[in-house]
């Protein structure tokens, strides 16, 4: 018999049908092992992390051992990035196999599986190194540094992250620039030309520095002209290709604009797609096909009538770009509806026709360029622009509309029907406007805009955006404002950054958290070394760690939250395990008093149901304590507990 051991038990079926007898195939389920929790669980000068199964692994072990003694042989399946090279390297250590085959696959098809196991390989010790080191940074940032973050900011449950924390910064930098604009008023000119426009072209009339045109009376006088004469005609061509198959974070921003799914329901969504078998490996920076791939869209193309291209459309991934996988894509190209559920029918449909698109022709349109003069203003010529386009080709678009940020096509130019005109033409202008504009605040984030920036300023990695996001929301650094869509950083978000920021934190600063990510990068590659990383990193930290004993921080106004029983400040205390962010008061132990979260502000106490019955020990209220489940109970208790425990039964 023959053991594979893979992540995810939603695996298991599909796979043990691919191989059938003789094979017996078992899921880890993530992580058997991690860093313990109430302790660094690492220390110098080695840096050698104290791993302990966790809570779940200890299970999940005792089962896999049981299997490993009736195998043969075992072959470790976990994901192919470098949390999955982690975790089949902890499978080995805590299984103590000898000998495990390591084997990879981007996509759940009996082809792929059984050239996996054909070719077996060995853990990459490079790769597990590198993962172990973002591990360790990470405990070292978050054991050494949270502790002095609540001393200093008084502020109980307060932590720093490596990643995190640059997170939060992206957004409330990004408040801080919105709070801080000034609008600029400016004005332009429009000629209604009968069932055409042209626009004033301000650039000549521009004061030295200026961006835009601020004198609203030339734009008037522009706007008064009732005749000009044509000084060109220009017909041309233009062209627009694809945007590249999806990646992780572009698959991310294309579901959050086009089917509204938040990046943790993107990520599940496809997770369940790549176990059913219907995608390929969902965790990626690689944005090309496989040639096996194109062969599929080449096939289904040419006999559904599409544009295929005749050679394979490539694009170049960002320098830092990890994987060796391909882009996301169906397995099968042929096959266009696949998922069990809504979100994942409508988020396959997204990925076929995004990965199609890629490699058909281009979309092409005919230009018609227009210019336009009327007599001068302040010695200068006054010329207006007028611009129409002609879709000839739809190319891709015939199975996939645009969303990318760079798109070219403005709706305006394809409602402008420019006439062809002659040189030297007379035209009529049949009315004149004047343009009012203002210049816009830079926007806020989504959160698909938010991982776009983060993979930008390079913090993070594709298996961490959405993970990063949900740690920023659950702490309650980050919240949604009040339309629910944008990201803004609450009051305790901007005293966790401030204070990193003025103790001169290099963690918080964006570059040089993009640089430690180059760092573990070269780890996987070779070419430095694991322990020289880390301790390069920690004894900065160990000198920046002093600058918080000089470091004063208030606390926002808005954080000002006292308890409404003693007086004293309430703080947040984020939620464990998933459960949500709740409000107690500083004086505990004395004072007891707990209240609910609410966007990041104390909510109000839940409503008590007392008993009309007095204790019957010291005669106050009595309250009625109930919790649900296997552990639940149900009962009147004194409102004086845990001076008095009087009890009555509920009846």
């Amino acid at each position: 018999m023959n053991l594979v051991i893979v992540e995810s038990p939603g695996k298991v079926k599909k796979i043990s049908q691919i191989l059938g007898s003789g094979w017996e195939v078992q899921a880890s389920v993530g992580h058997v092992r991690d860093l313990p929790e109430k302790e660094m669980g690492v220390e110098a000068p080695e840096y050698r992390p104290q791993y302990v199964p966790t809570t779940r692994g200890k299970d999940v072990l005792a089962k896999l051992r049981k299997a490993v003694q009736r195998a043969d042989e075992v072959y470790l399946a976990t994901d192919m990035d470098r949390e999955g090279e982690a975790i089949a390297w902890h499978l080995q250590q805590a299984l103590k196999l000898k000998d495990p085959k390591r084997i990879v696959f981007s996509e759940i098809t009996a082809k792929a599986i059984k050239a996996a196991i054909d070719k077996p390989g060995k853990i990459n010790y490079r790769r597990v190194a590198a993962q172990e080191g973002r591990r360790v940074l990470d405990r070292l940032v978050g054991y050494r540094v949270s502790p002095k973050l609540g001393d200093v900011t008084k502020q109980r449950g307060l932590s720093a992250g490596r990643v995190q924390s640059p997170a939060v910064r992206i957004v409330a930098d990004r408040e801080r620039a919105i709070q801080a604009f000034v609008a600029t008023d400016h004005y332009g000119a429009r000629w209604v030309l009968g069932g055409w426009f042209a626009d004033w072209d301000v650039k000549p009339f521009l004061l030295k520095g200026q961006e835009y045109l601020l004198d609203r009376s030339l734009a008037e006088r522009v706007a008064k002209i009732t005749e000009a004469s044509v000084i060109a005609c220009e017909e041309t061509q233009e062209s627009k290709a694809p945007p590249a198959p999806f990646i992780t974070s572009t698959l991310q921003q294309a579901a959050s604009s086009r089917l509204k799914m938040k990046p943790k329901a993107t990520m599940a969504a496809a997770q369940k797609l790549y176990e059913q078998g219907h995608i390929t490996y969902m965790r990626t920076d690689t944005p090309n096909l496989s040639e096996e791939a194109f062969a599929q869209i080449q096939d289904y193309g040419r006999a559904n009538g599409l544009p295929v291209v005749d050679r394979q459309r490539t694009w170049k991934a960002k320098g830092d770009a990890q994987e060796a996988h391909e882009a996301v894509r169906p397995t099968y190209i042929n096959l266009v509806e696949a998922g069990e559920t809504s979100d994942q029918q409508q988020l396959y449909k997204l990925i076929w026709q995004r990965t199609v698109a890629s490699q058909l022709q281009e979309a092409k349109y005919a230009v018609r360029t227009v210019k336009l003069r009327a007599g001068e203003l302040q010695g200068k010529p006054v010329e207006c622009v007028a611009k129409g386009r002609t879709e000839l080709c739809m190319g891709w678009k015939s199975v996939y509309a645009d969303d990318t940020s760079a798109s070219k096509q403005d709706p305006e130019e394809a409602a402008n029907p420019v006439p062809e005109l002659q040189e030297v033409q007379q035209v009529n202008v049949a009315k004149g406007k004047v343009l009012d504009k203002r210049t816009k605040p830079p926007s806020r984030f989504t959160e698909a805009q938010l991982i776009k920036e983060l993979e930008k300023q390079g913090i993070g990695r594709p298996s961490t955006y959405a993970a990063i996001l949900e740690n920023i929301m659950s702490r309650g650094y980050v919240a949604y404002d009040s339309a629910g869509k944008y990201l803004v950083p609450t009051d305790t978000g901007y005293l966790v950054v401030d204070c990193l920021a003025a103790s001169r934190f290099s963690f918080i600063e964006l570059d040089f958290t993009k640089s430690i990510e180059a760092q573990l990068d070269e780890v996987a590659e070779g070419r430095a070394g694991y322990k020289g990383v880390i301790a390069t990193l920690d004894d900065r930290l160990t000198a920046e760690l002093t600058n918080m004993d000089t470091v004063k921080v208030e606390a926002p106004a808005g954080m000002n939250h006292p308890c409404p029983e003693c007086g004293e400040q309430l703080t947040r205390q984020p939620g464990k395990a998933g459960k949500k962010a709740w409000w107690g008061c500083s004086g505990y132990p004395e004072c007891k008093v707990t209240l609910p979260d609410q966007n990041g502000k104390p909510g109000k106490p839940k409503e008590r149901e007392v008993s009309d019955t007095p204790c019957p020990k010291c005669g106050k209220e009595m309250v009625r304590r109930k919790k649900g489940g296997k552990t639940g109970y149900d009962f009147w208790g004194c409102s004086g507990f845990p001076k008095c425990d009087g009890k009555l039964v509920c009846r």
